[in-house]
């Protein structure tokens, strides 16, 4: 079982990232970019010629990878979920370029003996040589199997709820079979979304799509219904994971705009199934 004490208030890793073009636009077509090859809105970011970066790169660079893995930290990580996922913006992340990234454990509530445990996790993402902030990431990891060691959990905000009322624009996106393959050549290789045995054994009849990835895919419909492709507009985006996303489904998202601020739901068109619930995005004017 995990022992807070050991790991609450560390910094788990520090990695650095040489990226290229090339990363950028593998990035992007592991999310579905590109689909349309005569759609020049989305070629922007899988053609070197004037590319632009997604935001949901920062998930990616300066990943520490699968830490929850790694024995010292006695985690039953077969029964590890993605909760939920915040990413701050403070500038845009360059096509290609060198940084940092530092990953660190805020605080882990216990649930219960059968309820398991969040993990609260915090990713600054910095430019290796002036230290400049490109984004802040915030997880919360469910560790399923990891329950029952007690602790008193600090007061979190809720995630803003979606709207009552009709959405003001519904933006379908389709998913290859093999998704969470292509995803995984991004630099997460949990194999619970590549094994099928892995994955029977933590209760999922095949192999998922990562949740990051689905984050990405409704960032895409976000980007293509609120800011007309402009990556820049996008200042953050917050999801929460309500359901696995199967590769080779189509993802329909929701969308609600009210100012700046964009909120919206993903559900799986095929099963009608919500697996992404309470988003939202806040834009830059």
């Amino acid at each position: 079982m995990i022992d807070p004490a050991e790991i609450v208030g560390q910094r788990i890793a520090r990695c650095e990232s040489n990226y290229r073009t090339e990363d950028s636009i593998l990035y992007a077509l592991a999310l579905g970019f590109g689909a349309d090859p005569t759609d020049s809105e989305q070629l922007q970011f899988v053609y070197e010629q004037n590319i632009r970066t997604l935001p949901t790169m920062n998930l990616v660079v300066g990943y520490p990878g699968f830490w929850l893995k790694e024995p010292k930290y006695q985690v039953e990580w077969q029964k590890v979920l993605h909760a939920e996922e915040k990413l701050i913006i403070p500038q845009p992340l360059p096509p290609a370029g060198a940084v940092v990234g530092e990953t660190f454990v805020d605080e882990i509530v216990d649930r219960g003996a059968d309820k398991g445990a969040f993990i609260y996790q915090r990713k600054e993402v910095r430019g290796e040589a002036d230290g400049v902030l490109f984004a802040e990431v915030l997880s919360n990891t469910l560790a399923r199997g990891d329950g029952g060691f007690g602790g008193t959990a600090k007061p979190r905000a809720q995630p803003p709820a979606v709207p009552e009322r009709k959405p003001d624009a519904v933006c379908d996106l389709a998913t290859l079979p093999q998704q969470a393959l292509l995803y995984r050549l991004c630099g997460d290789m949990n194999p619970l979304h590549a094994d099928p045995a892995i994955a029977s054994g933590a209760g999922f009849d095949r192999p998922i799509l990562h949740g990051r990835a689905t984050m990405g895919v409704a960032q895409h419909a976000v980007l293509k219904t609120a800011c007309g492709y402009d990556p820049a507009r996008l200042k953050s985006l917050s999801v929460r994971f309500s359901a696995p996303f199967l590769p080779g489904e189509t993802l329909r998202t929701e969308l609600w705009s009210d100012g700046s601020d964009v909120y919206f739901r993903s559900r799986s068109l095929e099963r009608d199934v919500v697996v992404l619930n309470n988003g939202h995005a806040e834009l830059n004017s």
